[in-house]
């Protein structure tokens, strides 16, 4: 990887190079060679859906996977680099949006590996959104119990936005929280709880007063997932498997006022903080993984000869290439410059460039692995190839947390000042 172009970008700092070449260095030494033992690379090559995917247990992941992922992350971790994005309090650099932006590219641009494991977001740069959440919102006694363990996965926080009748539509959510004495009282019903079947505790968000369609009014709380009434009820079968989005039933849950995240009825703030920079942070991704196809289909271009000359000659393969080669420029400028403002701005002031950055990326990536089978031909169609694995993936971006129609709204919203700091 000595050549990656993020190591020839005069605009990443040497800092920044320098981290890169350390974490090239340690993937080349560490998690290579565990990624090539005991054919662990079933995970990865033709057979990784099946290897990953226990079919006969509700199409959870299978253990050996799980405890696969596990082991590189403590490898990371025992190496200085897993807690890179984390405060310095929780043993991390403090890295910024820009940063990590670059990093997460990097690691998709590298391909498919234990590295940087697309399916299920598993990095050796680790990304911790309720981490996050609770270091930014959280009591002090909510940091002690839940950061630390949440880093080293003896804590494991799902997040319960989503409901079977409403999506984009959270200021609609039928969940409601009634207080009774010095607790709460849960009711309702979660849909694509990521997670589940290993996590201890939920993030449910649930209305606790005003009226429906409006912002405020809603709450967060920290469910434990053994609490009385809380009931995971099946785990939905997706495009890309194993599959870990479950469905969740809470009937009378009672909890105390201590599990509330965040102030009483601003629990979408706390929402907002996480979609916007895991989006940010997906956009990089699905940028890598885009770059890495468009990588691929070059190479095999170059190399593959039909009619007596390599397909590279042909203007029919040249210049869709050129087409997404010149997006992906475009994007990563618009991904940088959007994660360097996320650093130095009020989220809020930007989430419309939030919003642009991640349903462009994700298109984008959707994209450049459909052209990459095209140009591959039938071997690009097979699973010895990693196209159909990172389409499947990335389809899911351009409806996950944030539907794209629905970011396109919020930039619409910006755009003609019905919303946002250029409210009208």
């Amino acid at each position: 990887m000595a050549d990656a172009p993020t190591l020839s970008d005069p605009s990443i700092s040497d800092e920044t190079k320098n981290l890169l070449r350390r974490i090239d260095g340690f993937i080349d030494a560490e998690i290579a060679p565990l990624q090539a033992q005991d054919d662990n690379e079933r995970f990865f090559d033709h057979r990784r859906e099946w290897a990953r995917t226990d079919f006969e247990n509700d199409g959870l992941p299978r253990q050996e996977w799980e405890e696969l992922l596990r082991e590189m992350k403590r490898r990371a971790d025992a190496a200085g680099l897993y807690r890179h994005d984390m405060p310095a309090e929780l043993g991390g650099d403090d890295s910024t949006n820009l940063e990590m932006a670059i990093i997460r590219e990097h690691l998709a641009r590298r391909g498919l590996g234990l590295h940087n494991d697309l399916q299920d977001e598993s990095s050796m740069i680790g990304n911790f959104p309720a981490v996050r959440l609770v270091w930014t919102f959280g009591t002090q006694e909510q940091k002690d119990e839940f950061c630390e363990a949440g880093i080293v996965g003896d804590r494991r926080i799902g997040f319960g936005l989503t409901e079977p009748d409403h999506g984009s539509d959270a200021t609609w959510m039928e969940t409601r929280a009634e207080k009774r004495g010095g607790d709460w009282v849960i009711n309702g019903q979660k849909r694509w709880n990521t997670g589940l079947h290993t996590a201890t505790h939920d993030l449910i968000f649930a209305r606790t007063s005003g009226k429906d369609g409006s912002a405020r009014g809603i709450s967060a709380f920290l469910v434990p997932t053994d609490a009385p009434g809380f009931s995971v009820d099946f785990f939905r079968w997706t495009f890309n498997m194993p599959t870990d989005h479950a469905d969740v039933s809470l009937r009378d849950v009672v909890v105390p006022a201590s599990t509330m995240l965040g102030a009483e009825g601003e629990g979408l703030m706390v929402a907002q903080q996480f979609v916007h920079e895991n989006r940010i942070r997906q956009a990089a991704s699905s940028l890598g993984a885009g770059e890495h196809c468009i990588d691929l289909s070059v190479d095999y271009a170059r190399e593959r000869v039909t009619f007596g000359e390599p397909l590279a000659r042909r203007q029919a393969i040249q210049w869709p290439l050129v087409e997404l080669a010149t997006e992906a420029q475009m994007l990563q400028a618009l991904i940088r410059k959007t994660a360097a403002e996320l650093d130095t701005r009020d989220h809020l002031e930007i989430s419309d460039k939030v919003s642009m950055c991640n349903y462009r990326a994700n298109r984008f990536c959707c994209d450049a692995a459909d052209r990459a089978m095209q140009v591959h031909g039938g071997i690009g169609y097979s699973r010895h190839k990693p196209f159909e694995h990172i389409y499947r993936h990335h389809r899911r971006y351009r409806i996950t947390e944030g539907a794209e129609e629905v970011q396109m709204r919020k930039v619409a919203g910006y755009l003609f000042g019905f919303t946002g700091g250029g409210r009208s």
